[in-house]
């Protein structure tokens, strides 16, 4: 299987994948364009993640997705842009929070993104 950021995988094929099969064909496309990242595995991951949301047609991350193609991002910005939230979600896992995360919460802060929110943080 080859993975392009801005086409989705046939859901059913993606999902006959294993975890680490998904990532490396993340790390691959990346690699493939020259990405210079931080933390090539911890991106990569991320995007493993909200490709298998949308894979398994998570309406929440499926609408923010297209609501953020329908503000002028690509497919592969939009992944990005969804995958900041669930880094933060798992960054304040990570911190220990007071009040532990959610999915509820992951799903408010996709309500709150916006194309123009997401150009200006990066």
């Amino acid at each position: 299987m080859h993975y392009d950021p801005l086409f989705e995988p046939e859901p059913e094929s993606w999902m006959q994948l294993d975890e680490q099969e998904r990532i490396a064909l993340v790390l691959k496309q990346h690699a493939r364009t020259g990405a210079e990242l931080p933390n090539a595995m911890l991106h990569a991951a991320i995007h493993a993640v909200v490709e298998n949301q949308l894979a398994m047609n998570d309406n929440r991350v499926r609408h923010t997705l297209d609501r953020l193609l329908g503000e002028g991002l690509d497919r592969h910005d939009a992944i990005h842009a969804i995958g900041s939230v669930l880094a933060e979600q798992l960054w304040r896992m990570g911190r220990g929070a007071q009040v532990p995360p959610s999915s509820e919460g992951y799903y408010d802060s996709l309500t709150k993104l916006s194309a123009a929110k997401w150009r200006t943080a990066r």
